[in-house]
């Protein structure tokens, strides 16, 4: 049995019936939310290691902001942007603490094109999974309105290898293919892992790197 199995309902999570309206961000930060690991997914170190980021920086859902933080250390301008006030103070109080200079807007993290602005870089840490089929066309036909073009996307999700269904959607590479057939060159999907406050070792994960093409 899984850590995820042997649980009950996540605290600010969505099973695989549940969409994103209706789930209260906020009231997750009343506590620590099982996905703020206070430091940024190792996953993603590891690209951001291997020289993937460019140019502006753009951490979608960004919770307490701890991809845009790194991206900042890296010597990037980064923006982040969640739907949670909480979230967001929280984040600016670790770039104060840091000395790093980040900007974090609440605002739909579902709509990032709605910032009218365009993005070299994106990252998405455990967003695409927490929607619907519907809100999930939004969602990409507005992330490639925020991404200039040429410029890549970083994704870390839910796998359809990790059992049961309790936490969030689970995502296939199939989906996430047809997801981003439109607009994008699809130039990595690996198996990864998402850690977890309750879970160090993480549960299973895709980790997908894209690049806008039109």
């Amino acid at each position: 049995m899984s850590d995820l199995e042997g649980r009950g309902p996540l605290p600010g999570t969505l099973t695989r019936q549940q969409g994103a309206p209706g789930l209260d961000f906020d009231a997750a930060y009343e506590g620590t939310p099982p996905w703020d690991i206070g430091a940024p997914q190792p996953d993603f170190v590891e690209l951001v290691e291997g020289e993937v980021l460019k140019g502006r920086v753009l951490d979608v859902g960004c919770g307490t902001g701890e991809h845009a933080l790194l991206a900042a250390e890296r010597g990037f301008e980064a923006t982040g942007i969640d739907a949670s006030p909480k979230a967001i103070a929280i984040a600016r109080e670790k770039a104060s603490a840091r000395g790093l200079a980040v900007r974090f807007l609440v605002g739909d993290a579902l709509d990032p094109g709605s910032l009218g602005e365009q993005f070299d870089t994106v990252i998405d840490s455990g967003l695409f999974h927490v929607f619907d089929d519907e809100q999930r066309a939004r969602y990409v036909e507005s992330l490639r309105a925020a991404t200039a073009l040429g410029g890549r996307l970083l994704l870390l999700c839910f796998s359809d290898r990790q059992p049961g269904e309790l936490g969030p959607r689970r995502v296939t590479k199939k989906e996430l293919r047809v997801s981003f057939a439109d607009g994008w060159r699809v130039h990595s999907i690996d198996e990864a892992r998402m850690i977890l406050t309750f879970a160090p070792d993480g549960a299973f994960a895709w980790r997908a790197l894209m690049t806008r093409v039109n």
